[in-house]
């Protein structure tokens, strides 16, 4: 435990460093913003522990409002200062000022600066970090990533460099779904995919969890729009709380590699037991308790297993893949 007060003056607050080995548990939840059910979903993540939480974008819903930045950090405090917070841009940090700040994520920068220059990043919208033995890739959705760009030539050598002795499992985060069967912000994450998912696909990445979209969905393993043993499980979780309301279309009928999908407010916990499995479960919100809508068992997977051998099965809500 860790005692400081910011600035050296002012209230003491404390928090737990994470854990060097399994198990450990991170708490998923995306495009937060500042509402009722902002307050609701982050009461639920605090109401049971966890080591560490990921945010797949969109914080504050500031939009070059800068004193929503100051209410959205009063509003997180007593949780963002207790655990660690670690987060990737959205489209509403995006803040772009032309001729004076052009390249629009000034405040996010300031306020949010993430471990990127550790991770070998020349940009703290981009970046990766170890726990336990997890390696953690937050990608930008709202920088170049095409083939040319410093973020993908950073992705193939972060990823070259993975150990999975080390590190078994690794996570992405994204904003912008791969995947998505709602009808909102349908196809928007498309170009990305087209340009990354190879390299995700032949580092055998487990899950890649994205916001964007104000609802939940979980996929199964897939690659290239079809199931495949040998892909990440995608999961969209953008239903923290926003101003926006919930995306409540999505197609009719439900694509096979949609397994689960429900356009309500929650969030979501990644439990790592050991080096070969995790349990994930996701937790609407409801008046009083975080409801469990949906979980699943993940086997991770390896670049020395043959893909025929890792298990896929699915049966609605409760399955392992």
């Amino acid at each position: 435990m860790y005692y400081y007060r910011c600035g050296g003056y002012g209230p003491e607050f404390s928090f737990r460093t994470l854990p060097s080995a399994f198990p450990v548990e991170f708490a998923v939840a995306g495009d937060l913003g500042q509402t009722e059910w902002t307050a609701s979903t982050l009461s639920h993540v605090g109401a049971r522990d966890y080591d560490l939480l990921l945010l797949p974008g969109d914080l504050s819903y500031a939009d070059t409002n800068q004193p929503l930045w100051d209410s959205f950090g009063r509003l997180v405090e007593p949780y963002a200062s207790t655990r660690p917070w670690m987060v990737t841009e959205g489209n509403h940090e995006i803040e772009t000022f032309p001729i004076i700040y052009p390249h629009g994520f000034k405040a996010y920068n300031a306020r949010w600066l993430m471990p990127h220059q550790e991770s070998g990043s020349a940009s703290n919208l981009y970046y990766s970090f170890d726990v336990a033995g997890v390696h953690i890739i937050m990608l930008g959705s709202y920088t170049d990533f095409d083939s040319n760009s410093n973020q993908y030539k950073w992705l193939q050598g972060d990823l070259a460099r993975v150990d999975r002795r080390k590190t078994p499992w690794i996570l992405v985060i994204i904003h912008a779904p791969w995947y998505n069967s709602n009808l909102a912000h349908k196809g928007e994450g498309e170009s990305m995919r087209t340009a990354m998912e190879k390299i995700l696909y032949e580092a055998r990445v487990d899950v890649v969890f994205a916001g964007h979209v104000h609802a939940y969905e979980r996929f199964s393993r897939v690659y290239d729009n079809k199931e495949d043993e040998c892909g990440p499980v995608h999961v969209t979780i953008g239903d923290g709380g926003n101003r926006e309301g919930l995306a409540m279309l999505f197609e009719s009928p439900s694509p096979s590699i949609s397994v689960y999908r429900e356009p309500s407010f929650g969030h979501g916990r990644l439990r790592i037991v050991n080096s070969t499995h995790a349990h994930w479960s996701w937790h609407r919100n409801n008046e009083t308790n975080a409801h469990t809508s949906d979980e699943v068992w993940l086997e991770r997977l390896s670049s020395s297993t043959p893909c025929n051998q890792t298990k896929i099965s699915s049966n609605s809500s409760n399955d392992e893949l």
